[in-house]
């Protein structure tokens, strides 16, 4: 799979279907050759509309450190709103396995690759879906966080797919996912509550 091929429909409606798949969390290579991650994080007192928040949210360095220590830098485009993230790019340097990697991620509607209108009978408060672009402005694979509301929170089931990457890279970007959201669902709720007011 390159970035051009189409995620599979079955990841979709994997994501959509009640229960969890047979492999959550893990990384490993598809038979074609691409680097497949995938993570599942379950957050206490989040919901996903509150993530979507998030990402509508986070603006700049300090924000984006404060969201893990292992990143270290943040800048939006132009194409970037207050509130508003979908159709924008983010250029972010961050240390992935001890190495700083340099990422571009352009966010795009769920809708491009999901039926949207069965996210309410699948519980799902939020799908964050983006192509992760490479240094040479080419894109090089794709991310879906799939927030599917719980009792408790929010279920964030996670797939990330890269048309270029050793092992090492799978491990990485598992590894900091994981950290990054577990940070992000400790702070979120305090945050969301104090900045919306509850709304």
């Amino acid at each position: 799979m390159s970035y051009t091929t189409k995620i599979d429909p079955e990841v979709i409606q994997e994501l959509l279907a009640p229960g969890y798949a047979p492999i959550e969390t893990g990384y490993f290579r598809l038979p074609n050759g691409v680097m497949h991650a995938k993570a599942l994080l379950r957050m206490p007192n989040c919901k996903g509309k509150m993530v979507d928040w998030w990402f509508g949210y986070v603006h700049d360095t300090v924000s984006y450190k404060f969201w893990h220590p292992d990143h270290a830098y943040f800048k939006w485009d132009e194409k970037r709103t207050p509130g508003h993230y979908i159709g924008a790019t983010h250029q972010g340097q961050e240390y992935l396995g001890g190495k700083l990697a340099k990422v571009q991620i352009k966010f795009h509607d769920p809708a491009e690759i999901f039926d949207i209108s069965q996210f309410k009978a699948a519980n799902i408060g939020a799908v964050i879906y983006a192509i992760v672009i490479k240094d040479t402005g080419e894109p090089d694979g794709h991310m879906i966080h799939c927030c599917r509301d719980t009792e408790y929170g929010c279920d964030m089931r996670t797939r990330f797919w890269f048309s270029e990457a050793p092992d090492e890279v799978g491990r990485a970007v598992m590894t900091h996912h994981l950290e990054e959201m577990g940070n992000l669902a400790e702070f979120l709720p305090g945050l969301y509550h104090r900045e919306t007011k509850g709304k």
